[in-house]
């Protein structure tokens, strides 16, 4: 049993509030009670800045790292894979090889994807690569998706990959960047709200990077045929549940990170729905509720810089089946949100990791594990105390 309630409980406000329950806002959630009864082992530590984790068919790891590198784990050392055909990384600021996921469908010689930046300072962008994997190297790496419109800086990548269900590949993309930052002629941010443009949204692709089958939005005039949701300022963390249903957590600008339970063809409201504030002039960006957009179930401020996302359901902690965990790049930490039978949240806990948290998957083991950003980056087991 969790400590105390989460302080955002749904049921609880709207009940406070006038507004009808489709209009409610969502009260703020800041940091919640310490979890107990765990501690976090080293596993290996050596690599600089890892970025993601992905686990091959035959239950080795393998981990992108933020310089254009990948690795596999071998007993407790990181050992460099080789990588033939992979484009030039970008590979400033928030840009570099980014995030990993396998094939689930295939148990030998499996296809490794890959997100990263590529280009330039002045044209940029999120792009998708696929390489195979026979057990030494990755080789025939070839681009599979390249994100438009081009964009200039370091900043709002994404990009997580998940499998969804129906064997499509779901893909994020961030919005290019904080204000003054440009692209086309209006606001970086505001390009999430702009159908004709990949940034700020999240895709729905086949395996070779096409736009799947059944996209909500390729019959609108004007949308590009891969969107599959859009609103979305930066996410850094998507995970399926036991239910199928996608999770996604992104960032807010100073405060409003956010935890959404995501739905082909809806607006995640930003720039227009947050409840973050502008870095520059402090104001509100936006406003926290906006008809027709749809709400967060947790809007975090202070921003826990949310990075990594995953629903747990090994046999190590029977207490925590089900919740999802999201790791905190600012706050240093996991965040346990548990949530009922609905994919209500109900409660949180936190347990303190005390450096940056970029990555959180399950092992093939039932453990979770927790990759760090830093020069020397670890990765953790959770374990019982």
């Amino acid at each position: 049993m969790l400590p105390t309630p989460l302080s955002c409980c749904i049921a609880a406000a709207l009940s406070a509030l006038a507004l009808p329950a489709a209009l409610a806002q969502l009260p703020t959630s800041d940091a919640p009670p310490a979890a107990k009864g765990w501690r976090a082992e080293t596993v290996s530590e050596g690599l600089s800045h890892p970025w993601a984790m992905g686990w091959l068919p035959d239950g080795r790891l393998l981990v992108t790292t933020k310089n254009g590198k990948l690795y596999l784990l071998k007993g407790k050392r990181f050992e460099e894979v080789p990588m033939d055909g992979l484009p030039p990384v970008f590979s400033n600021g928030q840009g570099g090889l980014l995030d990993i996921a396998v094939h689930p469908g295939d148990k030998t010689n499996p296809r490794i994807y890959m997100t990263m930046a590529t280009g330039t300072d002045e044209a940029n962008r999120t792009t998708l690569v696929q390489g195979v994997f026979d057990g030494k190297r990755v080789s025939g790496i070839k681009t599979l998706f390249r994100a438009q419109p081009d964009k200039s800086g370091g900043q709002h990548f994404g990009s997580r990959l998940l499998w969804h269900k129906d064997g499509t590949l779901l893909m994020s993309i961030g919005d290019g960047g904080n204000p003054p930052q440009q692209i086309g002629g209006m606001l970086a941010r505001d390009q999430a709200q702009n159908l004709g443009s990949h940034n700020g949204s999240i895709l729905r692709l086949t395996d070779a990077g096409k736009a799947a089958p059944g996209n909500p939005l390729a019959s609108r005039p004007g949308a590009l045929p891969e969107i599959w949701s859009y609103g979305h300022r930066n996410i850094q963390g998507m995970a399926l549940d036991a239910s199928g249903r996608v999770w996604a957590t992104e960032h807010g600008p100073r405060g409003g990170d956010e935890l959404n339970l995501v739905e082909a063809g809806q607006n995640y409201g930003w720039p227009l729905q947050s409840y973050g504030r502008d870095y520059r002039t402090g104001e509100a960006v936006g406003q926290p509720v906006v008809p027709g957009m749809t709400q967060p179930r947790i809007a975090w401020v202070p921003s826990p810089g949310a990075s990594g996302l995953v629903q747990y359901s090994g046999s190590q902690f029977p207490q925590w089946r089900g919740s999802l965990f999201s790791g905190g790049l600012a706050t240093t930490d996991l965040r346990r949100i548990v949530l009922d039978k609905d994919a209500n949240v109900v409660a949180q806990e936190r347990l303190n990791i005390g450096k940056r948290v970029r990555d959180v998957r399950q092992g093939p083991d039932g453990h979770l594990y927790v990759m760090t950003d830093e020069d020397n980056g670890q990765l953790l087991r959770i374990v019982a105390q």
